[in-house]
């Protein structure tokens, strides 16, 4: 489930090259899609080339190629989620829901040790983070794993539209302060792209 997830990921990550470069543009360099189709047609290689099914091997690997294919700001803290969220996942072959309330929160955390961004910074924390929060109540509401990746999914999407009303405090766009209102933001996207393909998996 896992392997397909990160491929399907993969795939829409680069195939939103020009829709993610626009939405950059608006309030950046322009070049986040750029980057991250660099970054993911590389973890797409390596994932296909690796025969292993071992998940924190996989989320690891994603991260390393994400972190030795592109710079800047966006790359680093996108192979931090996936190094991170690897490092949780040790010995195991598949998820459960206590396994990824693990994984993102400390991911989420090691995000915000390592960007200073935090919830109402218009970044990609502003989609993890509510999804961290989902992932925590269905743990204790004991629920399935279909419906706590729906859960998540829909939480993240939130927080990322969400995203349009807040003023920027982080990268290139904390420079437009109140003008960067009014424009959604790239990297809480690819989040929500994310639960979208690991749920996508489950649902059926």
């Amino acid at each position: 489930m896992l392997r397909n997830s990160l491929l399907m990921f993969s795939n829409r990550v680069t195939d939103a090259k020009d829709e993610l470069n626009r939405m950059d543009a608006e309030c950046g360099d322009g070049d986040f899609g750029t980057s991250m189709f660099i970054a993911f047609k590389n973890v797409e290689k390596t994932i296909q080339s690796s025969s292993g099914h071992d998940i924190s091997e996989l989320f690891s690997t994603t991260g390393q190629t994400i972190l030795s294919s592109t710079g800047g700001a966006a790359g680093p803290l996108f192979a931090t989620l996936f190094l991170e969220a690897g490092k949780s996942l040790k010995g195991k072959n598949e998820l459960a829901v206590p396994d990824l309330a693990t994984m993102f929160e400390n991911a989420l955390l090691k995000i915000e040790q390592r960007g200073g961004a935090h919830v109402g910074d218009k970044t990609l924390v502003d989609a993890l983070a509510p999804s961290v929060e989902s992932f925590k109540k269905s743990l204790v509401d004991e629920t399935s794993l279909k419906t706590a990746l729906e859960n998540a999914l829909s939480a993240a999407r939130m927080g990322y539209e969400g995203t349009k009303e807040l003023v920027a405090r982080q990268g290139r766009a904390r420079y437009l302060a109140e003008k960067s209102v009014g424009y959604l933001d790239a990297g809480a996207y690819v989040i929500t792209i994310l639960f979208e393909c690991l749920y996508e998996q489950v649902k059926w």
